[in-house]
């Protein structure tokens, strides 16, 4: 899988174990203290302490990464105003290049020529997922409502 424009592997490898359980124990410190602005220290040997304020929203962002690296998962990141090549939107919606460039062309997803090549904004690739997981999930709630009918 190719890696999105400007994503940074976290040192180009999984996560170690102690890395995960660093990860874990982070995430159970910020779980604890996530009902409001919660204030992280962290201790500098040559500054003294730097205190960090986390809006419930950081808090979130924060604890949802350190989920992922504490399952081992990689992580990549993608800013939403990141322009993205066809290859690397399609990496991120798990479908082939040729099926992506199918929606493109159908304009289910905007996008910008920059020359002879298509590029999308990672906002709108996020923007069509959100969408389609939407309907997935709907029509999901749909089949199983229609199987509970004939039980």
């Amino acid at each position: 899988m190719t890696m999105p424009a400007f994503a940074e592997e976290l040192g180009g490898r999984l996560p170690s174990a102690s890395e995960k359980a660093a990860a874990n124990q982070l995430r159970r410190i910020i779980a604890a203290h996530a009902s409001g602005d919660a204030k992280l220290r962290v201790l500098d040997d040559g500054n003294g302490p730097a205190e960090v304020t986390l809006t419930p929203a950081l808090s979130s962002l924060l604890m949802e990464l350190l989920r992922h690296v504490g399952r081992g998962d990689a992580v990549t990141l993608v800013p939403v105003s990141q322009m993205l090549t066809t290859q690397q939107a399609a990496d991120i919606l798990n479908v082939s290049r040729p099926f992506l460039i199918s929606l493109l062309d159908k304009e289910a997803i905007k996008h910008t020529l920059v020359g002879r090549h298509r590029r999308i904004k990672a906002e709108d690739l996020f923007a069509y997922k959100r969408s389609r997981d939407e309907k997935r999930s709907e029509a999901l709630s749909n089949l199983a409502e229609l199987d509970g009918e004939y039980l």
